[in-house]
């Protein structure tokens, strides 16, 4: 355990001095922000205007449920960028033979390098929150279907790291990686799309693989355990795969 809290202070003294973690944030803060500054001005306006189309307005559906799908589309882009250089650069700079040689645990670097990234992320979602608070603040959403589209982008962006983490053992190069990664993110967003004109059973099995049908439940403020055990799968087979990576790169 004191091998995986030493790999994990390692590794968040890394996002300190070097502009990778900054960029994330920053991207993160402004996109995030242009969407939410976009989907509660429109709110605002059909308010004045008496709602649209003649409907009621719901802050949840019309401002917080688009907000946290569209974060989740965020992740999509951005976590490459932190995955990429995990192993990556390890590898590039020569720093992977002493972990290899160091009294930890294969086991301790693997969960110390997640960790420190899923820590990332939960500034990233810290972020999103300040949204939830001030629409809290001025409103009066559902803040229990909040907290639980919440914790489908942390087990999004859980699964998210732990393959990217898995990527990046396979080669040193970091943009390699970090495309390779980005594609793989892709393809399990869109992994739903051929059960629109499809009802065969591949196409529902490869439809269950998209991560997108799961977080819209989670957006949606429904937890289903289906989903959450979805996401926690990925998680389990990204890090065991990526140790089986690195016993065989030994």
């Amino acid at each position: 355990m004191s091998g995986m809290f030493a790999v994990m202070r390692k590794e968040w003294k890394t996002y300190l001095i070097t502009p990778a973690a900054y960029v994330v944030v920053a991207l993160f803060a402004f996109v995030s922000a242009f969407f939410f500054y976009n989907m509660l001005a429109v709110f605002v306006m059909q308010s004045l205007n008496g709602g649209f189309g003649g409907g009621n307005l719901n802050v949840d559906v019309q401002v917080l449920q688009p907000l946290m799908f569209d974060i989740g589309i965020t992740l999509l882009f951005l976590l490459p960028m932190v995955t990429m250089r995990q192993y990556a650069e390890e590898a590039n700079s020569g720093t992977m033979e002493l972990l290899k040689t160091a009294p930890i645990r294969r086991m301790d670097v693997i969960l110390g390098k997640f960790f420190a990234a899923l820590g990332l992320l939960i500034v990233l979602l810290i972020i999103t929150g300040f949204y939830v608070g001030v629409v809290a603040h001025y409103g009066a959403p559902d803040l229990r279907a909040a907290a639980i589209s919440l914790l489908g982008l942390l087990l999004l962006g859980g699964a998210f790291l732990a393959i990217g983490l898995l990527i990046s053992s396979f080669t040193k190069s970091q943009v390699v990686a970090g495309v390779i990664t980005f594609v793989l993110f892709l393809v399990l967003w869109i992994a739903d799309w051929p059960v629109a004109y499809s009802s065969g059973t591949a196409a529902h099995v490869i439809g269950y693989l998209s991560v997108t049908s799961h977080l819209q439940n989670f957006t949606q403020g429904i937890l289903d355990l289906k989903d959450v055990i979805f996401y926690l799968s990925l998680i389990v087979a990204g890090l065991f795969l990526t140790a089986r990576r690195m016993e065989l790169a030994e």
